[in-house]
């Protein structure tokens, strides 16, 4: 028998789906950090705006997971078509509200066009991303001037100025306004680690960012280099650097995202031995106006 089972709970959640995770880290690994993190916060929100996770038992064993947070996107680990659907004719039955929805490639696409049918919800793409993982990591060339440094906790100012620009260039508006708020807690690079490429004189030139070892993986990120310093060899330098400092850390599995729009950094992350493992999307789920007509654009 197949059955979601959904609670509120996050520690009875991992005591049941902790094994599940850990068992592919690098295709996990949103999953992973983001679960971690509400574990250690204790997320106080209840009723409608707690978290909600589900997991799909066959024969005792885990299957697949989601968790639905309180801004009420949805994320996925893989299912069929027909899991996707009935995942989707099941929270929809509940009366569950859902904003988007991020997984892998396949699965985003069978899950909104499922949500689409039972809500007539607008299905829009907003995010797309190769994940990648480190394979055998390699030192590009030529490498640039400069050094690979930790950053201090005195240096924290320019870390939160480079995620600001980071969050303009990827059009990442919740963490661009919490940090406008000065909630930088509220932000999802408040809890990592950061590196700096530090060129002439010191000066910082380029920042990777880090999450902690989660079921053996660390995911970099972000990678941000200003604008009038790109084209140098920096934003490799300090990737290899990040990379260094996670395997250093015990990580298993280094993983990072990147825009397949970018090809630039697709080469450069492949060039330092990053291998590609598979395609995410998300999409914005938004119900249209009772009474009104609707199109839904295409989801495929």
């Amino acid at each position: 028998m197949r059955e979601w089972q959904l609670t509120a709970g996050v520690d009875d959640f991992l005591a049941h789906a902790g094994d599940f995770l850990r068992s592919r880290p690098a295709l996990h690994n949103t999953p992973l950090t983001d679960i971690e993190r509400l574990r250690g916060r204790r997320a106080k929100a209840h009723g409608s705006q707690a978290t909600v996770f589900g997991r799909l038992e066959s024969g005792g064993v885990i299957r697949a997971i989601f968790y639905r947070a309180p801004n009420g996107r949805l994320t996925l680990t893989p299912l069929c078509v027909a899991q996707a659907e009935a995942l989707a004719g099941h929270l929809a039955g509940l009366g569950h509200y859902l904003s988007g929805v991020v997984a892998d490639h396949g699965t985003a696409i069978a899950f909104a066009e499922a949500w689409r049918h039972h809500t007539g919800a607008m299905t829009v793409p907003f995010w797309r991303a190769h994940l990648y993982r480190l394979g055998t990591l390699a030192v590009p060339e030529p490498q640039p001037w400069g050094r690979g440094r930790r950053v201090g906790e005195d240096e924290r100012g320019l870390v939160v100025r480079w995620c600001r620009e980071f969050c303009v260039s990827a059009a990442e508006g919740v963490s661009l306004a919490a940090i406008d708020a000065g909630s930088w807690a509220d932000t999802r690079f408040a809890d990592k680690s950061f590196t700096f490429w530090e060129g002439s004189g010191g000066v910082p030139v380029s920042m990777a960012g880090s999450t902690p070892v989660v079921g053996g993986m660390v995911r970099v990120d972000p990678v941000y280099t200003p604008a009038h310093l790109r084209g140098r060899g920096y934003a490799g330098a300090v990737t290899v650097e990040a990379s260094r400092a996670a395997l250093a850390a015990g990580a298993t599995d280094v993983v990072l995202f990147a825009d397949p729009t970018n090809l630039t950094s697709n080469a450069l992350y492949q060039r330092i031995g990053y291998v590609h493992v598979a395609d995410f999307t998300g999409y914005r789920l938004s119900t249209p106006v009772p009474g009104l007509p609707h199109e839904t654009p295409a989801t495929r």
